[in-house]
Parts: C-alpha cells; structure tokens; sequence
C-alpha cells in the first residue's frame, strides 16, 4: 500500500494556524487528483486544499482542529485504483443497512420509574417516592406533571401540617418553551476578531471625537445626478465614495491621520489606502480600495461591490485584504445613530459613519428640518493630536456639505 500524507500548507507569511472547518470528502472516498478535499479558516481568509494525488481519502484531522502549517491533514491510498471507488461506495452502503437493520436497545429499562429533574424537585418537596408515582413519560419517566398530579392526590388523603404555596397556574402552554443552551466553538475570523480589537483598545492611546454633518447638498446631487451615472457607468452613486474622496482629500492635508506608529518612528503615506468595513457572515473584515485619492467616484463604487461581494462569498484573497492607511466603517445601515469604533491596527484613525435622520437645525436664524449625520473620529493619541483630529473631521464636514468644491479639487 502506498501513502501519500497530506499537509497544511504554507498561506501566507504571518500565518502559522489554520481550522479545518469543513471536509469536502468523506472518510474513505475516492478523490481525484486536486480535487478538493476540504476547506481551511484562516485569520483573513477562507481556502480549500487540493488532493496532490488519487486515491482513497483517509482523514487525519477532524473538523474544527486548529492546525499549525506543516501539519498532516489527511492521507491518501493510491494503491486504491478508480476502479475500487463504486466497490467501496457498495461497501459503505452495506455496513450502514446493517448497522440500520440493528435494533436499538430500549430506553425502558433505564427510564421507567426514573423522575426527572423537575419532577425529583417536587416529590422531594412533598416527600413522594417514586413506587408510588406511574410515570407516563417516554420510556416510563416520571414527568412535572406527574408528580404534581400525585402531590394533589396525597394532599387529599392528609391533612397538611403546614402551609403551602402553589405555583400560578399559567394560563400560557408551557410546552413551547425552551431553557436550552448550546456552545459552539468561535470561528478562526471571529477569534483574530477578538484578539485585534482588544490588542486595540489595550495598546493604543484611543479618543474620539464628534461632529454632525448637514448632508442636504449630497442627496440633492444624488438625486439630480443619479440617472446619469447608472447609464453612464452602471452603478449607483453611493454615499460612500463620496465619504471616502471627503475623507482622502482631508488625510492628504493632515498626513498625521493616515500615518502610523512603528516603535519609536512614524510612518507617513504619500497615498490614501481606505479598508472599507464589510459585514459577512462569518464577521467584520475591511479589505482596502488603494489609491483612493486617484480614482474617479465611479471606479470607488465598483471597487466596494467587488470586494463586498467576494467578502461575503468567503473568496477574498490574502492579498485583497492586506494593507490599508485608514478605515471607513458605516453603522448607519443598522439604525445606528452614535457609536465610538475602534481602530484598525496597525492604522491610527478611523471614521464612523451613522444613521441620516431629518432633525431641526437652525439655518440663518431660521428652523428648518434637515437630513443630519453624527460622525466620529477614533484616533490613536500618540500619533494625533486633538486639534488634528477636530481639524480632519470640520474639514470632512466641509466637503460633504459643499460636495462641488470636493469634485471640483478645490
């Protein structure tokens, strides 16, 4: 027989562990050669491993095992020819019918007689023994009811020597409710999740600051405008792009935001890289649209839907979701109105983009309802100063509410 060990292989230089979260083939398939045989979990991504040979598919590892690269995952038979795979099918079916044809041993035996948990609790509290209670439940367990109902029958036969309280009668069924729990392992994106956002809050020096935009201008240019764009560039103009030109303009003024801290050393980028938050499934992930202060509103949006729709396929790649100089993440298509995010190491600053309520303003002396937005600056204080960090923010405020000078450069 001739085995061929299958290993975890090398993703990527800052991975050491992978879960292998789910097996493609079954215990004792045949495979071909770069089928895949199952799908790794790791901190960015997710990945399938290919068989390097064919054979019979022998699992080593089990689903959910935390594997350092390098390390054996399954073993493939190649003495095992195409030719075995129906007869091993035939197999495996043969020893299911069998193990089915098994009658299952009775539950009677063990249950008959038993209470349950509840039902213990009762016949302790009215000393009940169990010879004196039939259980109707499965398998003859003494049930609640049961032993109520048996709690009701002594009371009648004797007197009470004390006083009792009852339970209310509910007049809603109890027969739909649920008091079960379960655990499940945290996923590998989950886990790094985690761990950032604490490595966050505990090594960095994070503020935040507020301000509220007056987003009239933008809508209305959404409005005029939209029709246009879709036919020219078949997407919609979204708030977004605009947010993230408002935001690299300012970060090109203020390079301190789009820096960040290495030791004793700052480094400043001459380029706006903006990680765009993203909600999938699995969790949050902010995979970068490069160059933003280069690209046209239209290449923004394309970007943002490419990598929005891979991110929540599970299909980004390692290289897709490095780098990034800032990060943009937009509670608002929750509902919310306020929030102080956290940054994304190795970045100094974020911005929290939230909710578009129509709320009172005073314009000129004057009341009038306008479609408002709270946004916040979390910043690492090491790096930014405060009156930075106000001065990005008025400036942002600025462009999104005369969005012509944002187009216009100026």
């Amino acid at each position: 027989m001739s085995v061929v060990e299958i290993k975890v292989p090398t993703i990527g230089e800052s991975i050491t562990e992978v879960t292998l979260s789910t097996w493609l083939v079954k215990n004792g398939d045949y495979v071909e050669l770069d089928q895949a045989i199952c799908e790794f979990e790791s901190d960015k991504a997710t990945l399938e491993l290919p068989a390097e040979v064919a054979g019979k598919l022998i699992h080593v590892a089990a689903e959910d095992d935390d594997l350092e690269i390098g390390a054996i995952v399954a073993k493939i038979d190649t003495s095992v020819s195409g030719g075995a795979k129906q007869a091993a099918k035939e197999e495996k079916k043969e020893a299911s019918t069998q193990k089915e044809s098994t009658p299952a041993p009775s539950e009677e035996g063990h249950a008959k007689g038993h209470p349950s948990p509840a039902a213990a609790k009762v016949m302790a509290e009215k000393g009940l023994s169990a010879e004196d209670i039939k259980g109707t439940g499965k398998g003859g367990r003494i049930t609640h009811q049961d032993a109520q109902k048996a709690e009701a029958k002594s009371k009648t036969s004797a007197p009470a020597k004390e006083e009792t309280i009852e339970a209310p009668s509910l007049t809603t069924s109890t027969s739909g409710f649920s008091r079960e729990v379960r655990r499940e392992k945290m996923s590998r994106m989950r886990r790094t999740i985690a761990t950032r956002l604490v490595s966050a809050k505990n090594n960095t020096a994070m503020l935040t600051t507020f301000n509220e935009v007056d987003l009239s201008e933008v809508m209305k240019m959404r409005k005029k405008y939209q029709e246009k764009f879709v036919a020219k560039y078949g997407i919609k103009l979204g708030f977004m792009s605009i947010f993230a030109k408002a935001c690299a303009k300012a970060l090109q003024e203020l390079p301190a935001v789009n820096a960040q801290i290495d030791g004793n050393e700052l480094i400043y980028h001459d380029f706006v890289d903006i990680s765009i938050a993203i909600s999938t499934p699995t969790g949050l992930v902010v995979p970068p649209v490069k160059n933003v202060e280069s690209l046209s509103y239209a290449d923004i949006e394309k970007q943002i839907a490419y990598l929005a729709k891979k991110a929540r396929a599970g299909k980004l790649t390692l290289d897709e979701m490095q780098g990034g100089t800032f990060t943009i993440t937009n509670g608002g298509i929750f509902g919310s109105m306020l929030s102080t995010p956290i940054i994304n190491e190795p970045q100094s600053a974020i911005l929290g983009m939230h909710n578009i309520i129509q709320r009172p303003v005073a314009v000129d002396g004057q009341v009038e309802i306008r479609p408002m937005m709270y946004i916040a600056l979390s910043y690492d204080h090491r790096v930014i100063d405060g009156s930075t960090s106000v001065t990005f923010l008025v400036k942002v405020k600025e462009y999104l509410e005369d969005p012509v000078s944002l187009f216009l450069d100026i």
